[in-house]
């Protein structure tokens, strides 16, 4: 499973989909899955830690400062949850069941990563705090991909420009992009969950197997 920690907990339903769970800074596998079976209750659960250590607190990519990435290493360890995801769907027996990413902080960050750099791997993702990975030099295919972007209008991590510039560049594939905006900081609010259950329970086609 090219080295990733992680937790994976069978669907409960025949046509649940994957909850792709990626962790903050200092997360862990174990970090969200409350939250995963929050929103996209009886769906298997697929959670990974990341296997960069920063000052000893695990993440899924370097960093160079805060919000200023090394692209090159976060490019190679997309590549790797890529690699992590098809060999889960063999391990776990997951077949063709959509992949819904719920990620948090620098996980939502390799989150957005993965569907730029890989268009078809995951159909839907919630994405709290997110800023851009890096900028495609072409817009990727990502027709039929909906992503809600929750962002903290007081977010001193993640500036309300770099949530805007993200949605474009995701509109610019082609996905469907709705923003939720906590009123808080780059804490995750009641508010945002809410927000993510509502949309999940609306995206209906776009997390169905």
């Amino acid at each position: 499973m090219t080295g990733f920690v992680h937790r994976f907990v069978p669907a409960e339903r025949e046509n649940a989909p994957i909850a792709l769970l990626l962790h903050g800074t200092g997360g862990n596998e174990d970090d969200l899955l409350p939250l995963g079976q929050r929103l996209l209750p009886g769906a298997a659960i697929l959670s990974p830690r990341g296997q960069v250590l920063e000052n000893g607190m695990p993440r899924f990519f370097r960093r160079f400062a805060e919000g200023v990435f090394d692209v090159d290493d976060l490019k190679r360890r997309t590549d790797e949850l890529a690699v992590f995801i098809d060999l889960a769907r063999l391990q776990y027996g997951l077949g063709e069941r959509k992949v819904v990413a719920v990620g948090y902080s620098n996980g939502a960050n390799i989150a957005a990563s993965l569907i730029l750099r890989h268009p078809g791997y995951v159909s839907a993702a919630v994405l709290f705090r997110a800023m851009v990975p890096f900028r495609p030099e072409m817009p990727p295919a990502l027709a039929g991909v909906s992503v809600l972007l929750a962002a903290g209008r007081n977010d001193t991590i993640v500036p309300a420009a770099s949530t805007g510039e993200l949605v474009r560049i995701f509109e610019a594939g082609g996905a469907q992009v709705a923003v939720h905006w906590h009123e808080g900081g780059h804490e995750l609010g009641e508010d945002d969950v809410e927000a993510a259950r509502f949309w999940l329970a609306r995206s209906g086609g776009a997390i169905s197997a």
